[in-house]
């Protein structure tokens, strides 16, 4: 089971469907032309689930750095430095905005392009792409999806488990098959499980939103404690502050307040990571690119044994 800590408090997570979920990746692998895997620009590292990309490493692969617009646009720039480095197709978007995800069908082309030629030998101009989606709960893949097709196809809410069956949803010529959101079942690093807790991968209702809210206030403050301070009109004495001190200094900031002129901490906590969640801190990215690159991506060659319908 997936084990999250916030403030060392572990709390495991691995729902039934998500194995499921990873067997039917394992099945329908084969059924599709390459694999679109959508990220958190904020937390790019900790959303690229290891079990995904061993399952999917034998197809063309383009990443996905969604909800750029919530990032800070240098640290996007050096991620997708770091992808390219790699080898590895990566573009950042805003999947809300309406027509921007289509911006991915240039990229999809050109990484099939081998496929797309001996296609186009055969006389088989006009197949079918079939891409299969994939990602961490609550990434923003039905939305991406959504906005790629310019209606709603998919099932979309800022909340992880929606989509729990795989779905195939036909766009111009592709064929895009829609898979669930899947975490892993055991993280290596507190770093990773606290991140996909602050932005909504896991369920609230399993985590102690207090001691989530304290966490991010100890990440943040580290790295952007200038927006912290603007948000909430603190001076900078707070930054000296423990974590839960500081929640209370901006509970009272915002008034509040219970009987006897206490700080209501559940309520400022929830406040607190739903205005994270909604980008009102301002544009803010957790994760930097690491000193150790990607291993670059070997050339793909078409599975020989893999259907041979429309190729």
């Amino acid at each position: 089971m997936s084990e999250t800590i916030v403030n060392r408090r572990v709390i495991q997570w691995f729902p039934g469907h998500m194995a499921k979920t990873l067997r039917l990746m394992e099945t329908e692998i084969r059924n599709v032309d390459c694999v679109l895997q959508i990220l958190d620009a904020r937390i790019p590292q900790s959303s690229l689930n290891p079990e995904i990309e061993r399952i999917t490493s034998g197809k063309p692969h383009l990443y996905v750095l969604n909800k750029a617009d919530l990032a800070d646009p240098d640290i996007t720039r050096q991620w997708l430095q770091y992808f390219k480095t790699a080898g590895a197709g990566c573009l950042p978007m805003d999947s809300k905005q309406k027509g921007k995800a289509g911006a991915v069908r240039g990229p999809i082309t050109q990484e099939l392009s081998a496929l797309m030629e001996r296609r186009r030998r055969k006389g088989m101009v006009g197949a079918r792409i079939r891409v299969m989606v994939v990602g961490i709960p609550n990434v923003g893949k039905s939305t991406f999806i959504n906005s790629f097709a310019g209606t709603t196809r998919a099932k979309a809410a800022n909340k992880p488990g929606v989509t729990r069956g795989k779905q195939w949803i036909t766009v111009d010529n592709f064929d895009l098959m829609d898979m669930p959101g899947v975490l892993w079942k055991k993280f290596d690093s507190l770093e990773t499980a606290t991140n996909l807790a602050f932005i909504g991968s896991i369920k609230d209702d399993i985590l102690d939103i207090e001691e989530l809210a304290c966490g991010l206030l100890s990440s943040v403050r580290q790295i952007y404690p200038e927006k912290l301070l603007a948000r909430y009109k603190l001076g900078e004495e707070a930054l000296q502050l423990s974590p839960y001190e500081l929640l209370q200094a901006i509970g009272a900031k915002r008034g509040m307040l219970i009987s006897g002129g206490e700080v209501d901490t559940e309520r400022a906590a929830k406040m607190l990571v739903g205005e994270f969640r909604a980008s009102k801190w301002g544009r803010i990215s957790l994760e930097r690119p690491p000193e150790r690159a990607l291993v670059p991506q070997e050339e793909w060659e078409e599975d020989e044994d893999a259907p041979q319908d429309d190729r």
